[in-house]
Formats: C-alpha cells, sequence, structure tokens
C-alpha cells in the first residue's frame, strides 16, 4: 500500500494513533482487597464424598459437615446434584436451590460467620 493511502501522519501525536483503545476503562475501585471476594464453592454432590459425611454417626443422629473449617474449605454451597441423606450443613452462604433440597432430605442448614 503507497504511503499516501496511509493515516499514520494524520494519527500523529494522538494517543492510540487509530490502533485501538488506549486509556481508562471500566469503573475504579478504590484500595481493592481481593480477600473480600474470596468464596471457594462446592455442589450438593459432592457431599457425600467428604470425611465429615462417611463417619459412622449413632442410630438416630444426623452427621455434621462444617464446610468452613473442615476439609472441604468452602464458604458457599450450590445446588447442583441431587441428594438423599439428611446432613446437617454448616456454611457461610447457600444458594436456594441447594438449602431446598437439603430441607428436601430431612437436613438443616445452619449459617454461621
Amino acid at each position: 500500500m503507497p504511503t499516501r493511502f496511509s493515516k499514520t501522519r494524520k494519527h500523529r501525536g494522538h494517543v492510540s494513533a487509530g490502533y485501538g483503545y488506549f486509556g481508562k476503562v471500566g469503573m475504579r475501585h478504590f484500595h481493592l482487597l481481593r480477600n473480600h471476594y474470596y468464596r471457594p464453592t462446592i455442589n450438593i454432590d459432592k457431599l457425600i464424598a467428604l470425611p465429615e459425611a462417611k463417619v459412622d454417626a449413632p442410630a438416630g443422629s444426623v452427621p455434621v459437615i462444617d464446610l468452613v473449617n473442615g476439609s472441604a474449605h468452602a464458604f458457599k454451597l450450590l445446588g447442583k446434584g441431587a441428594i438423599n441423606q439428611p446432613f446437617i450443613v454448616k456454611t457461610r452462604f447457600v444458594s436456594k436451590q441447594a438449602e431446598e433440597k437439603i430441607k428436601a432430605a430431612g437436613g438443616v442448614v445452619k449459617l454461621v460467620a
């Protein structure tokens, strides 16, 4: 292409010189601390595989699964999968579907700080 068809001379002095966007993009979040958004998740179908669920509980009692301080290290419980065994689940966050499925199986969701 001959140089007379090129627009680079016209773009001299401009920030992006016609090659795309350069500058500020999006909203600013002052003093962003990534650990405030740390929220690892686990699905309902993985609860049965946890060591807390495999502990032999006495007859008539329900196993307690602590997701925050236990072996899962998850803060949020999501509702993928099915569950047919009652559990008492301690977690920080829970989805609506997960809570409905656990209650339908006869379990309880306990929110902890």
